[in-house]
């Protein structure tokens, strides 16, 4: 009789224990529902926000005067809103950022992943990660204490240029691109190398023609970070680009980016003015939308 208690008691307790964990899964599972769709509403938000104050401010401008003018003075009589120059450098200063920190994180990775004494990982993984938390004031205060001296006296000029923006967003770039190609490359299954090594490969030929090309698909998703990263840094930048709103008259010169000039005039900025600088921001939100559509198309076909 007791027994028959004994198991009737421990039926109920793991029906009650049963009962608990679905209720506790399925309060889960609308806490993560409900902090899903807060985060798509703000993305909605933030959009709606910038095209509703952006696309006005463009008709009246004229969307062709506005997107490929190449003259901007807001306090001009008439005023000018042509933001060719600025999408130019950005494009530009981007790009450079890219050819540059691009192959050294890339092979950094690899030889993090696949190559690195086990001695010195640890320190070197240690800074890298102290690098991805670096404020992006204090790269541009390092830039404009060392960099841009060096550059000054290499290139003349007072050494504030698009190079001198393109060598700092692509130092600013390696963290992420490191970080992320180094997991890509270590979650390549294992049995690829040993393949490769059965067949008579070395490990060097194994890591850069076997693993590297199977995590393909990782270092794609690093390197669109990295650009994203690029393409909206705005107070390094500001601080050792020259700051010119006009055509980039070439690499050694000054430049203003589109994030530039939305910071350093948007805390005077009135009427006209301001939504002519919210356009800019919608102009650079369809410019991040189309890079990361781009490679999504290309890591699909690629990569399937």
């Amino acid at each position: 009789m007791a027994d028959m208690k004994t198991v009737a008691m421990n039926k109920n307790d793991n029906s009650e224990y049963r009962k608990k964990r679905r209720l506790l899964e399925k309060s889960a599972e609308i806490l993560f529902l409900v902090l899903t769709f807060g985060s798509i509403l703000s993305v909605a938000l933030i959009c709606l926000f910038i095209f509703a104050g952006g696309i006005p401010a463009m008709a009246e401008i004229g969307f062709v005067e506005f997107l490929f003018g190449t003259e901007w003075k807001p306090t001009g009589s008439p005023a000018q809103f042509g933001i060719f120059p600025m999408i130019v450098g950005s494009v530009l200063v981007t790009a450079g950022a890219v050819v540059i920190g691009v192959p050294i994180g890339l092979l950094t990775a690899i030889f993090m992943s696949h190559f690195c004494p086990k001695r010195i990982y640890k320190p070197l993984k240690t800074a890298l990660n102290l690098m991805a938390g670096i404020p992006s004031i204090v790269y541009g205060f390092f830039a404009m204490m060392v960099i841009v001296p060096i550059f000054r006296g290499w290139f003349g000029g007072n050494g504030m240029s698009m190079f001198t923006a393109m060598v700092l967003l692509g130092i600013m770039i390696l963290p992420t691109i490191i970080g992320l190609s180094e997991a890509a490359l270590r979650a390549v299954p294992r049995n690829y190398y040993e393949g490769a090594l059965a067949l008579g490969a070395t490990h060097e030929y194994s890591v850069m023609t076997v693993i590297a090309p199977a995590a393909g698909s990782g270092i794609l998703s690093s390197v669109i970070l990295g650009i994203g990263r690029a393409i909206g840094e705005t107070m390094a930048v500001i601080m050792i680009a020259g700051n010119q709103p006009r055509m980039p008259a070439g690499i050694f010169k000054g430049v203003r980016t589109m994030t530039a000039n939305i910071v350093m005039e948007m805390s005077y900025a009135a009427g006209l003015h301001r939504e002519a600088l919210i356009a800019t921001g919608a102009v650079l939100f369809v410019f991040i939308l189309i890079i990361n559509l781009t490679f999504n198309l290309v890591s699909k076909r690629g990569y399937r």
